[in-house]
C-alpha cells in the first residue's frame, strides 16, 4: 500500500514553511479546515488535538460551572476555544478565563488562568503548551492530570519557562492569583 504522508525526514527543516496564525484563522474562515476537525495550530504547525475521554469531559463541565458561577460578569470563561498565543500559534486550552473586552474582534492575547485537563496529551501540555503559554505571559497555568490524580500549578512565567510550580491533590483547594474569590476544592471533582 502506498502511503502518501509527509515524512518530516526527507526534507530539510529551513525549507519547511511554518503557517502564521493570520493565515491559519483564514484557511478557517473560508472553511479549508473542516470545522470539526480537532487541530490546532502550535509554533506554526498544524497539532492533531488529543481525543477527550468521559473523565476529560466532566472535569471540563465541573471547571466551567465552578468558574461562572464564582466570577462577576467583568471575566470571561471560554472552554475549549482558541487563544491567540502569537503570530504562530493559537492552541485550544480546554479552559481561559480572561477579563471581557466588547471591543476585542479576535481571539484573546491576555488572560488570567489557562487550565489544560491532560491525559493522552501529558507531555505535550508539560512541553510545547507550556512554553508557548510561558512565552505569552499566560500568568497562571494549571495542569490537571489525570494519569496521576493531581494538579500542576504553574506561575510567574520567565521566558519559555515558569519560575514556580506546585502540586496539588486530595482536599487541596485551588485559588488563581488574579481572580479573588475563586476557591477550587479539589475534593469535589469527578472521579
Amino acid at each position: 500500500m502506498l502511503h502518501h504522508m509527509f515524512d518530516p525526514e526527507l526534507v530539510a527543516p529551513d525549507r519547511i514553511r511554518p503557517l502564521a496564525r493570520k493565515e491559519y484563522d483564514r484557511m478557517v474562515e473560508v472553511g479549508i479546515l473542516e470545522e470539526d476537525e480537532k487541530i490546532e495550530l502550535l509554533r506554526g504547525q498544524l497539532v492533531t488535538m488529543s481525543p477527550v475521554g468521559s473523565q476529560h469531559c466532566a472535569i471540563v463541565e465541573w471547571l466551567n460551572e465552578r468558574l461562572i458561577r464564582q466570577l462577576d460578569p467583568r471575566y470571561g470563561v471560554r472552554p475549549q476555544m482558541p487563544f491567540a498565543a502569537d503570530d504562530w500559534s493559537e492552541p485550544e486550552p480546554d479552559i481561559t478565563v480572561r477579563r471581557k473586552d466588547p471591543t476585542l474582534r479576535d481571539h484573546p492575547r491576555e488572560l488570567l488562568l489557562l487550565i489544560e485537563v491532560s491525559d493522552s496529551s501529558l507531555r505535550k501540555d508539560r512541553g510545547l503548551k507550556l512554553r508557548i503559554y510561558a512565552a505569552s505571559g499566560v500568568p497562571e497555568y494549571w495542569i490537571f492530570d489525570l494519569q496521576h490524580d493531581c494538579v500542576e500549578v504553574y506561575t510567574e512565567p520567565n521566558g519559555e519557562s515558569y519560575a514556580r510550580v506546585e502540586v496539588r491533590r486530595g482536599d487541596d483547594v485551588l485559588r488563581p492569583a488574579l481572580l479573588p474569590g475563586v476557591a477550587i476544592p479539589l475534593a469535589e471533582m469527578p472521579r
